[in-house]
């Protein structure tokens, strides 16, 4: 195939494979694999494998490392220090140690079994940190040593990488190239660290004043690739040059910009990378091992789950927690392609090998999301005395709830969760809050509040609570799959108690309210209803006109303020199912319109799904519009609905269809 042809075929596969794995909540780099699998010298043979493609799809693992690099902060890491160096050191360490003892008497070698120790003991941040967030673990215990663990492991590459190609040397060259490779290693790290930031900072400067995206842009492009070259020149690898180029802005006020910006050439160039890992994949020969990968599979979660339970039991966490957080970390991750990627290039492992451990770990990968999803069961069966730490648990919430009545129960003891409970205390009304950041409720609970560790969306912890003697539920955090959860718990237990919702804006308002909430309050509409009165008053506006607005406003639900004029700029909203939800747009009456002379009730526009929230005639705006009112020429039509209830809409008001 000619190399344009080869450049769509790849975008094709990539575009329909990722997409499915996207929809099914699977990581896209499975996806890429599949693709690279797929046009690679053991299947349609379409890609060659030249030097060119593989020099490409490094700048991938480039962008990556800069990124990790970006999120490199040192104060951070003092914070985190004993989990991130103590828990986490242990695991990686721990992984070598028994990978290399392991492959050595195997006949593997020291060297290759050393490599292949580093490379199983990295686990998917990409996949983790999301799961995490999703289930609101991220402030648990085992939330906590998870992201610590993720975080040294990040670190951990950096060496690796330098240490891997060292390792192919004969053994008395392995030492002096190590050495060297270590001397550099840390002249380029302590030239960044005490005098590349002060140099940076002020660069940064210099370039943002010229108020230029594109040129803010390419100096990005120029510090990346420039330091990676210069790291490639010292004999050492362009991703630790990469890593050093994000430690240096990652102390500049500059971070979070550049960070969205280098995005896009991340992932596209990381994806491309994957592709060319992939190419390795002989699905033919992978069947024919099928025990092999089984077995190796098995292997890597036991050993890797074992090996963090253990680590998390001597740094003194309960054997419910190290349990947790072995489950968490057991699969393998995108880091383990990148460090198996450097193995092959210096051909420590046998071709049989490499085709079994990336087997391995494209299933551990697929197997995470599930492991994560019953590990509370797992941990159950695994650890006796967590019934018993569950049943103190819940406990102690039905002792704080034991004897109050018609109480309040907060899910979430955030801000807003401290902020209502302090209003409720001064009317006198007694509340019970549920929350699993353990520290906060720690020194919440130390402080007098009526704070409990629990999870508002499991059944038993709302039992607890006394939901069956509550007089209102409030949600307080802004997730709306997370409130979704705690709802459906929250009416299986108690069909009618009054729940209140907290969201972010007026987006999700039907779906919470078709789940069941009483009330949802959307801060973003709350927000501005706030700016209003401060406006209006000081416009002269008399107060009580302001509040009768406020209340007619709330009495219709929000309804006067649903939906927004999206412009332009929507496309590059991180959300694209929010391209979906449902919007304002103008429709002009034009001469010639087939709803010109008819009334609303006429045209059925309802039918369309499409509601008519203003109509705006001769600089008149007519709001709530009723269904007599007919269309006239050059008519203003504010319409709410979807992109697609819109186009329907359109059409019927134009065409009559």
């Amino acid at each position: 195939m000619h190399t344009f042809e080869l450049v769509l075929v790849l975008l094709a596969g990539a575009v329909l494979v990722v997409g499915i794995f996207r929809s099914l909540n699977l990581p896209p780099v499975l996806g890429y694999l599949m693709v690279g699998a797929a046009v690679g010298p053991h299947a349609m043979n379409l890609m060659p494998d030249t030097g060119g493609a593989r020099y490409l799809a490094e700048f991938g693992v480039v962008f990556l490392m800069f990124t990790i690099g970006l999120e490199f902060s040192l104060p951070r890491l003092y914070s985190m220090k004993r989990i991130v160096f103590g828990l986490g050191s242990m695991q990686v360490l721990g992984c070598i140690v028994v990978v290399t003892l392991v492959g050595a008497l195997a006949g593997l070698g020291w060297g290759p079994s050393f490599a292949l120790g580093g490379t199983l003991a990295m686990s998917s941040t990409a996949i983790i940190s999301k799961l995490l967030s999703d289930r609101l673990e991220l402030d648990s215990r085992h939330g906590r040593e998870t992201i610590g663990v993720l975080l040294f492991q990040d670190l951990a590459v950096v060496p690796l990488l330098i240490l891997i190609p060292a390792l192919s040397k004969p053994a008395e060259e392995m030492l002096t190239t190590l050495a060297l490779a270590t001397v550099k290693a840390v002249v380029m790290l302590g030239l960044v660290l005490f005098l590349g930031q002060k140099v940076m900072r002020r660069w940064f400067f210099e370039v943002a004043r010229q108020r230029s995206a594109e040129l803010f842009m390419l100096n990005v492009l120029f510090i990346t690739l420039g330091l990676a070259w210069l790291t490639e020149s010292a004999g050492l690898s362009l991703a630790l040059g990469a890593f050093l180029a994000g430690m240096l802005i990652s102390e500049t006020e500059y971070r979070y910009h550049v960070e969205e910006d280098i995005k896009p050439f991340r992932d596209v160039l990381l994806g491309l990378f994957f592709v060319t890992v992939g190419m390795f994949l002989d699905v033919g020969q992978i069947i024919l091992s099928l025990p092999a990968v089984l077995a190796m599979l098995g292997a890597l979660l036991l050993v890797k789950f074992l090996l963090a339970g253990v680590a998390s039991r001597v740094m003194g966490s309960p054997q419910g927690t190290a349990a947790r957080t072995g489950l968490w970390l057991c699969a393998g991750g995108e880091f383990g392609f990148v460090l198996l990627s450097q193995i092959d290039a210096a051909r420590l492992l046998p071709p049989a090998l490499s085709q079994v451990i990336v087997a391995a770990l494209v299933l551990s990968m697929l197997l995470a999301p599930l492991i994560v999803q019953y590990s509370e069961k797992l941990v159950l069966r695994l650890v006796p005395s967590e019934w018993m730490s569950r049943s103190l648990q819940l406990t102690n919430i039905a002792t704080q709830s034991m004897f109050v009545d018609k109480h309040a129960i907060l899910c979430g003891f955030g801000r807003n969760g401290q902020y209502l409970g302090r209003l409720l205390e001064q009317e006198g009304i007694t509340y019970i809050a549920l929350d699993l950041d353990p520290e906060r409720v720690r020194e919440a609970a130390a402080a007098g509040e009526t704070v409990v560790f629990g999870d508002a969306a499991k059944r038993e912890t709302l039992m607890a609570a006394g939901i069956a003697r509550a007089s209102v539920v409030v949600v307080t955090y802004a997730d709306t799959d997370a409130a979704l959860r705690a709802m459906s718990q929250i009416r299986a237990c108690r069909p009618d108690v009054p729940v209140v919702v907290r969201t972010a804006d007026e987006v999700d308002l039907d779906k919470l309210r078709q789940a069941g909430a009483a009330e949802v309050v959307p801060e973003a509409v709350e927000s501005s209803l706030m700016l209003a009165s401060h406006a209006l008053a000081l416009l002269g506006v008399p107060m009580p006109r302001i509040l009768k607005r406020i209340r007619e406003v709330r009495a219709e639900r929000y309804h006067l303020l649903r939906g927004l004029y999206r412009g332009g700029d929507h496309l590059h909203e991180e959300a694209i199912e929010e391209r979906q939800q449902p919007r304002l747009h103008s429709v002009v009456m034009a001469a010639g319109a087939h709803a010109i002379g008819h009334s609303l009730e006429e045209l059925r526009l309802r039918e369309t799904g499409v509601e008519v929230s203003a109509v705006r005639r001769q600089r008149i705006r007519v709001v709530d519009p009723t269904p007599e009112t007919r269309i006239e020429l050059d008519d203003v039509l504010v319409l709410l609905g979807t992109p697609s209830q819109l186009a329907s809409a359109e059409s019927r008001l134009f065409k009559g269809l």
